[in-house]
């Protein structure tokens, strides 16, 4: 059994150039469209209500935050840090163009060039699984990521569908996974499996 036993807010940093240094070199980046349930997520698979604030304001976010997360296999004892990495969301509306751009190119050459990153964790609400910005985005990580980076599609929001839904969803996309936040479904399988890729890697390396 894996927990996440402790979670703590680190920095904000507005592009990679700011970004801390990673004793770990375990990154879990969180990235999604504005509005997918986020911030919701990683206060769920922290346990932790008040470590990503939640905003009824598509685009709220605009720095990337850090935060360090603590597992621990209750078999072993033995504890694994990472740091969660929250994106500013994409897909944003009310935002000056030129900011929009920066904004969009700071995220893009954060995800091309952070080495340290091992998990690419990729948010799309369960209701609209086609949309053409998430499907570039996807398009974007399978491009980009390094052999040694991971991409993880989760499907947010799963309670808005009946089973019937559910079933086509996870037919369609096999290797995905499905969360609700609000329901609590899903948290624990998402911490395994963050767990279960971080342990790998770190054997690897």
């Amino acid at each position: 059994m894996i927990d996440i036993v402790e979670a703590k807010f680190i920095t904000s940093a507005p592009n990679v150039n700011a970004a801390p240094e990673s004793e770990e070199q375990n990154e879990v980046v969180f990235m999604a469209r504005s509005n997918v349930g986020k911030s919701s997520l990683l206060n769920a698979l922290t346990n932790h209500k008040g470590l990503a604030k939640v905003s009824s304001t598509p685009g709220k976010t605009k720095l990337i935050n850090y935060f360090d997360v603590t597992f621990l296999n209750r078999e072993s004892s033995e504890k694994l840090v990472a740091k969660f990495v929250d994106l500013p969301g994409f897909g944003y509306a009310k935002v000056a163009k030129s900011l929009k751009h920066d904004w969009e190119k700071n995220l893009t050459d954060y995800i091309a060039n952070r080495e340290e990153i091992k998990i690419f964790i990729h948010l799309i609400d369960c209701r609209h699984p086609h949309l053409e910005i998430d499907t570039a985005v996807s398009d974007f990580l399978f491009s980009t990521a390094r052999e040694n980076q991971y991409i993880l599609q989760i499907f947010t929001k799963i309670d808005k569908l009946n089973q019937k839904e559910q079933s086509a969803l996870r037919k369609e996309f096999p290797n995905a996974l499905m969360v609700s936040s609000a329901k609590k479904r899903g948290i624990n399988k998402i911490v395994q499996v963050i767990y279960g890729i971080l342990q790998e890697k770190t054997d690897e390396g």
